[in-house]
């Protein structure tokens, strides 16, 4: 994730090559996120619901 944040520092790139990386920064965070409530000892369900509750939270 670092080095995708790191690209998105260049001039170089393209709006949409911008919101592919941005997408993809998105996604990895999230997993990592249901990763760690699951290591956490919630189940696979309980910790994606607790994901998208937050991100609906962070969008309103």
């Amino acid at each position: 994730m670092e080095v995708l944040e790191h690209l998105t520092e260049s001039e170089n790139l393209k709006d949409e090559e911008l919101d592919v990386i941005g997408e993809l920064i998105s996604n990895m965070s999230g997993a990592l996120a249901v990763k760690k409530l699951t290591e956490e000892g919630k189940t696979e369900k309980e910790a994606l619901n607790e994901f998208m509750k937050r991100m609906m939270e962070s969008i309103s």
